[in-house]
C-alpha cells in the first residue's frame, strides 16, 4: 500500500514534536540545577567572608593581652636568662645552702641577689615584677635523753631544773613538721629601686600544738627604705651557722619584729642600716608583791649596723641597739630604765671547703634578743630594794663548717650566755646555758637535705640549780622547690 507524501510529512513531524518535548523539559531542569549552585556559592562566599571579619576581630582583642606579656620587661628579664646571662648583681654575700635557712628573708642592699638566675621567678603580665612561690616541706625525728622541756625545739632555757617536779625521766621520742614554710618573694629587676616584697611563714605558732601557723617575715623594700615585719638591725641572719635543730645557737642574737629601716652604701664593701623598731620590754616581775604588769617604753628601739662584705673573704656585722624599758608593779609604781645593747657576728671563708661563724653579743637589758633568754622575761627585773634594772647580758658563739665533698659537709657548734640575776630575783631564775652540736648533712640533691645532729645542752639558775646534761638525736629532711 502506498502512502501519500502529504501524510508521510505530517507523521514524521509528529514524531519530531513528540521527541523535542523531553529535551526541553531536561534542558530546563538542567539550567535551574545551575541557578540554585550559584544560589548556593554566593552565600557560601558571603559566609566564608563573615568568618574571616570574626576571626580578624578576635585576633585583635588578643593581640593586647598576648603582646603585653611578650613585650612586658619582666619577661624579656627571664629571656635575658634563658640567653645565659643574669638579673642584678650576686651577693657579696654566698647562699650556704644550710638546713636551717636564715639567709633567703634577708633584705640586701643595692640590687644584691643570692641567686642572679631568679630560679623559679615568674612574670607578672603588665608588670616589670617576677614572683615566686616557694614551698619547704620538712620534717625532723627527734629523740631526747630526758625531758627538755620543748619536745621540738632545743632550748636550754627551757630545760627542767632538779627539784623541779618535770625534771628528768627517761628518753623521749618526738617528730614533727612545724619548721615546714611557705615562701612568696616578689621582685622588679627591671625597674630602678630594686623593689621587694617578701613573706615567709612556718609553723611553730604554738609551743604545745602541731602546725600552728606563725608568721616571719612580711616587708617591702624601695630604694634602701624598708617596712613591715622582719629581721631587727641587731641580727647577723649570715652568721647562723649550720645545724639540724631548728632553734639554733643559745647565743645567737636573734630579733624579728615590725621595723621601719634604711640601707645605704658607704662603698663597694661596706654598708650600713639604720633602724627603728618596735619596742618589747619583757620584764621579770615575779619578786615584787602583784608582779610587774603593763610593760612599756618612751620610745621606739634604735639602733643600726654597719657590715663589711668582700668576696671570696666573707663579711663582718657590728649592730648597736638603745632601748627604753618600763613596767608598773604591783603596787602602781611605774618604773623604768634605759638599755643598749652590741653585737658582733661574722661569716668567714678559711679555706675553700671551711667557713667559720661567730658572734659575740654584750649589753645591758637585750636578754629577749639572745636566741635562749628570749624564751624568758629577761630585759630587766627588780632589785631587792624596789629598783627596776636592766640584766647585764653576755653571750658568744662560734661555728665551724667543713665541706667534705660537694654531697657531704659537717658544722661543729658552741654557745654560751651569761645574764646577770638581779638581787630580787627568785632563786629558780635562768642565770646561764651551755649549747653544743655536731651534725652530717647529705645534701642529696640541690634542693633536698638531709641531717643527723647530736646535741647538748646544759643551764644553771641564780640559785645554783642546773638541769644536769641534756642530750638529743635529731634527724632532719627539708625539701625546697627552688633553694
Amino acid at each position: 500500500m502506498k502512502t501519500k507524501p502529504v501524510t508521510l510529512i505530517l507523521t514524521v513531524l509528529a514524531f519530531v514534536a513528540a521527541g523535542a518535548h523531553p529535551v526541553r523539559a531536561q534542558q530546563s531542569e538542567i539550567d535551574k540545577l545551575k541557578s540554585q549552585v550559584e544560589d548556593m556559592r554566593r552565600a557560601l562566599g558571603e559566609m566564608q567572608q563573615k568568618l574571616a571579619d570574626l576571626e580578624r576581630q578576635t585576633a585583635g582583642a588578643r593581640t593586647p593581652s598576648t603582646n603585653a606579656l611578650e613585650n612586658s620587661l619582666a619577661t624579656k628579664d627571664l629571656e635575658k636568662v634563658a640567653e645565659g646571662g643574669t638579673l642584678g648583681e650576686q651577693s657579696p654575700v654566698p647562699y650556704q645552702h644550710n638546713l636551717n635557712d636564715q639567709q633567703q628573708a634577708a633584705a640586701r642592699p643595692k640590687d644584691y641577689t643570692l641567686d642572679t638566675k631568679y630560679l623559679g621567678f615568674i612574670p607578672i603580665p603588665n608588670t616589670p615584677a617576677l614572683i615566686q612561690f616557694n614551698a619547704k616541706p620538712r620534717v625532723d625525728v627527734i629523740s631526747d635523753s630526758q625531758y627538755a622541756g620543748n619536745n621540738d625545739r632545743f632550748v636550754p632555757a627551757l630545760f627542767p631544773l632538779a627539784h623541779a617536779a618535770n625534771y628528768g625521766g627517761g628518753e623521749q621520742f618526738n617528730m614533727n613538721a612545724n619548721g615546714s614554710q611557705l615562701r612568696l618573694d616578689l621582685r622588679a629587676p627591671a625597674i630602678p629601686g630594686d623593689f621587694r616584697f617578701y613573706y615567709q611563714n612556718n609553723f611553730f605558732g604554738s609551743v604545745n600544738h602541731e602546725m600552728k601557723y606563725n608568721l616571719q617575715h612580711l616587708y617591702g623594700q624601695y630604694y634602701g627604705f624598708l617596712a613591715g615585719y622582719t629581721y631587727s638591725v641587731w641580727t647577723d641572719p649570715d652568721a647562723f651557722p649550720d645545724t639540724v635543730d631548728y632553734e639554733g645557737p643559745n647565743a645567737i642574737a636573734f630579733g624579728r619584729r615590725a621595723v621601719a629601716h634604711y640601707t645605704f652604701m658607704l662603698s663597694d664593701a661596706w654598708n650600713a642600716t639604720l633602724g627603728v623598731e618596735a619596742p618589747r620590754a619583757h620584764v621579770d616581775g615575779s619578786s615584787v608583791p602583784g608582779g610587774a604588769s603593763a610593760t612599756h617604753a618612751a620610745m621606739p628601739d634604735l639602733g643600726y649596723n654597719v657590715r663589711w662584705e668582700k668576696r671570696g673573704l666573707g663579711h663582718v656585722q657590728l649592730s648597736n641597739l638603745y632601748r627604753h624599758l618600763g613596767a608598773r608593779d604591783g603596787t602602781g609604781a611605774d618604773r623604768s630604765v634605759f638599755a643598749w645593747g652590741v653585737n658582733l657576728g661574722a661569716g668567714l671563708d678559711v679555706t675553700k671547703r671551711d667557713s667559720v661563724q661567730l658572734q659575740g653579743m654584750y649589753g645591758n637589758g637585750v636578754g629577749s634578743l639572745g636566741n635562749d633568754t628570749s624564751w624568758l622575761e629577761s630585759d630587766a627585773a627588780y632589785r631587792s630594794d624596789g629598783v627596776l634594772e636592766a640584766l647585764p647580758y653576755w653571750s658568744g658563739m662560734v661555728g665551724l663548717t667543713h665541706r667534705w665533698s660537694p654531697s657531704w659537709r659537717s658544722t661543729l657548734t658552741y654557745g654560751y650566755v651569761d645574764l646577770r640575776n638581779a638581787s630580787g630575783q627568785l632563786g629558780a631564775f635562768y642565770h646561764y646555758s651551755h649549747y653544743a652540736g655536731v651534725n652530717l648533712v647529705w645534701q642529696l640533691h640541690r634542693h633536698l637535705s638531709i641531717g643527723l645532729e647530736g646535741l647538748y645542752g646544759a643551764a644553771g639558775a641564780k640559785n645554783g640549780d642546773t638541769s644536769g646534761d641534756v642530750f638529743r638525736v635529731q634527724l632532719g629532711l627539708v625539701y625546697s622547690l627552688f633553694d
